[in-house]
């Protein structure tokens, strides 16, 4: 990788731990000195310092877009503050360097596809040896997330000894799917035509629609349940089994600001509450 091109972000406007351990993001490694992001094709090194973070890459505008510093998160945090009341205050004081990534669409589909219902120890080793094995080679240690046409080469037999599972067939089947899309063009239907047309492929219900949609789409106007959201939702905002009925309370309440708000609760749920 070059290294001749590079920016600095204050540490105001990100925390990069935060950010890469909400459960947004499995393309990544921290070493002693820096963390390692990947992206589709693209990679950048994170060196922390005092009051800043380095970022070194080879493509400085595709980072400054991937970490979205266009976005005033202060107003957003205080438009939140004002709707979700004191539980929402403290998971945005405790998460308050979250930025929500713009990943690589492709790799977001299949990334949390092979997420489901696997630990994220896994899920990143797996997707590591995906790249490495079937990727691009971007350096002698690291590859490219592998384009459709190489992941259409990938059978079930293979997708089950990189840890996939059960979810080998899906897998296949999806990847078959997505090559008879144009993904482009998915972006122009709206968030629930969009949910509906994710929700009919192959391996994506309801909740990894809901991710795929927040972390590939940038829809805003989503709110992904899981477990730990649903304890947030009985404890401070209702009382619900129904995920769909969860879902919808919240997207209610917070609108087009519903993406934000989750990834705030459900950091602070899972990482300080865990009940």
């Amino acid at each position: 990788m070059k290294r001749c091109n590079s920016f600095n972000i204050n540490k105001k406007e990100i925390d990069f731990v935060q950010t890469l351990m909400c459960g947004q993001i499995f393309s990544y490694k921290q070493f002693e000195n820096k963390i390692l992001v990947l992206s589709g094709d693209k990679q950048a090194e994170v060196f922390e310092f005092e009051n800043f973070y380095k970022i070194t890459t080879d493509d400085i505008e595709y980072f400054k877009n991937f970490f979205d510093l266009k976005n005033d998160y202060e107003k957003i945090k205080q438009k939140l503050i004002l709707q979700g009341g004191e539980i929402l205050a403290k998971a945005i004081e405790f998460g308050r360097g979250i930025r929500i990534l713009k990943q690589d669409l492709l790799e977001v589909i299949v990334s949390f596809v092979f997420s489901a219902n696997n630990n994220i120890k896994r899920i990143t080793a797996s997707l590591f040896e995906l790249r490495n094995k079937y990727g691009t080679k971007l350096n002698d240690n690291f590859s490219a997330f592998p384009t459709l046409k190489q992941l259409g080469k990938i059978n079930e037999i293979e997708f089950k000894k990189l840890g996939a599972g059960y979810r080998s067939a899906q897998l296949v089947k999806l990847i078959t799917q997505l090559e008879e899309l144009e993904l482009k063009n998915l972006e122009k239907l709206d968030t629930e035509e969009l949910r509906k047309k994710l929700i009919s492929l192959s391996g994506i219900g309801p909740k990894v629609a809901d991710c795929i949609l927040l972390f590939g789409f940038a829809r805003i106007d989503v709110f992904p349940v899981d477990t730990w959201i649903k304890k947030v939702f009985n404890l401070y905002y209702g009382k619900s089994d129904n995920i769909n009925q969860i879902r919808k309370i919240l997207i209610d309440k917070f609108g087009e600001l519903s993406g934000y708000a989750q990834q705030y609760l459900f950091y602070y749920q899972r990482s300080c509450l865990k009940v």
